[in-house]
Order: C-alpha cells, then structure tokens, then sequence
C-alpha cells in the first residue's frame, strides 16, 4: 500500500469472553472465510470435500488468522435458500473436525438457522454470525442467551431474494445507528454482551450507500463495541477497482476500513491482509 497504515484506535486492549475466557487483542484480527457451498459468489465448491477444507483453514492459520468464519448457506443477493439439514451437513464435519484439531484459534458459524447455531455450540463453534441480525429466525437470541457467546450481529434488510429492492433510507448512518440500538438493548435485556457490529456492506446498501458507510465507520464506535467489516472481494469492490484488481481493491478498502475503527476484517485473503497490519 502506498500509505502507512495507522491503528492508534487500538493502542489499548479490547477483549471479549469466549467459553468464559478473555480473548484479548490490541491490533486489528483477520477472520479467514471458508465457504461450504456451492454458489458463494467467489470460492463457491471449492471447499466442499472435508480434505479442502482442512487443507483451507490449515492455510489461513498459517497465514496469520485469528479467526475463521465456516458457512453453508448462501446469503448473497439473489441465493436460493436451503434447508437446515442441507446447511448442518455442509458444515457439521468441519466444525468437529476443527473444534478438535485447532484449539489457539476462535471459529465462528455464519447461520441465520438458530438450531444451526445451538448445534454448531454443541460442537465446540465459538461464535455466531448472524447476517439477519435474528431477524430471519425468532429462536436465535435465544440461542445465544442460553449458550452465552459472542453474536456478530449485522445490518440487513428484507432477504437474499429482494434485499438490494430495500437500499432505501431516511438518513443511512442514523438508521444504521437505530437498528442496532434496538437491537443491542434487546441483547442486554436476554444476558447477552459480547456482540460485535457488522454494518453489512453489500446487503441492501447500494454502491454509494457501501462507501458512505465506510466514510463513517466509526460513528458506530457511540457503541464500545468491536466493528468487524465484511467487504471482501464484493461486487461494489469489483465495480470500483475492476474484476482482476478486486484483491488490490480490497486491501485498500479495508485500509480505510482499519483507519475508521474497524477491528476484525473478514476477508478472503488473509495473507496479504496479515501484511497490511504488519
């Protein structure tokens, strides 16, 4: 990158509690992706043998990540669902497998499903990465309250089918501000306090609104809570960059990203994102 990168919005450690122990950082973490499915827009089927997907996770430890996010279900703009026992057997043999083989590292599951969830819980998963924020499933706070974990929980409105219908707000970042006050007070008010906010860039944001709420990524710093920006490789980067530059796109992207107080970058990429910390 061409400029240096500043993380003094990090000086001081944050932590929040996993299975009743502090995970404690003071720099920016690098969530690894590893899509179980067949029709993720970039690594759809690439990972769907449980072998790949060792071998993936494997390499993104190598890489430098603290975290990894499994998924096996879609949620891009325009994705068919799919049933909850199709979504479990995706991802329930890489969930054992890891929960058992990786122990220094924290894994979430990205599910909507709440039994999805309470099974991923059952199964050692660490986190829950909620793209509905518990709006697609009413059992999900409750999940969470039970089994007492982080919840990322993200902006989204209406669902894959017509979300990019409802890009339309009165003000962006005060809407933004409202949904997860609402919600965050509903967390509370259930026992839960380890959550982290994930704005949702491309779900239901146009192409302007998904740099507007990068501009002002740290107005959601009102919350004391860590940010964690999920922008990697998406179609507004490949807009703005171009397809064969969508890697260089979102490292710059996430640079701003760092700069505007966000704390845990899910990426694709985690090699060259470890870099740009560095």
């Amino acid at each position: 990158m061409k400029s240096s990168l500043n993380i003094n919005q990090l000086s001081s450690k944050k932590s929040f509690n996993i299975n009743g122990y502090l995970f404690e950082y003071d720099k920016p973490q690098v969530m690894g992706i590893l899509n179980m499915t067949p029709d993720s827009f970039y690594d759809g089927g690439k990972y769907n043998s449980l072998d790949s997907a060792i071998s993936r996770v494997e390499g993104m430890i190598n890489d430098g990540a603290s975290m990894i996010d499994i998924g096996g279900c879609s949620t891009r703009p325009g994705s068919e669902s799919i049933s909850i026992e199709e979504e479990w057997q995706r991802v329930n043999g890489i969930i054992k497998e890891c929960s058992n083989r990786f122990k220094d590292i924290l894994f979430s599951v990205d599910t909507f499903r709440s039994e999805v969830a309470r099974r991923s819980l059952e199964e050692g998963i660490d986190i829950i990465n909620d793209v509905s924020g518990g709006n697609y499933d009413k059992k999900m706070f409750d999940v969470i309250s039970k089994y007492n974990c982080p919840y990322i929980l993200m902006h989204l409105k209406g669902t894959p089918k017509d979300m990019m219908t409802k890009a339309n707000y009165e003000d962006l970042i005060l809407d933004l501000i409202h949904y997860f006050r609402k919600k965050i007070n509903k967390l509370n008010s259930l026992g839960i306090n380890d959550i982290i906010l994930d704005p949702g860039f491309g779900f239901a944001k146009d192409f302007d609104q998904n740099f507007e709420i990068l501009r002002n990524l740290n107005s959601f710093n009102v919350f004391d809570l860590p940010i964690l920006v999920g922008l990697s490789r998406k179609s507004f980067v490949k807009k703005k960059y171009g397809i064969e530059n969508s890697l260089e796109g979102t490292l710059e992207l996430n640079k701003i990203a760092i700069e505007n107080g966000a704390e845990i970058i899910r990426v694709h990429d985690v090699k060259e994102h470890i870099r740009l910390i560095k």
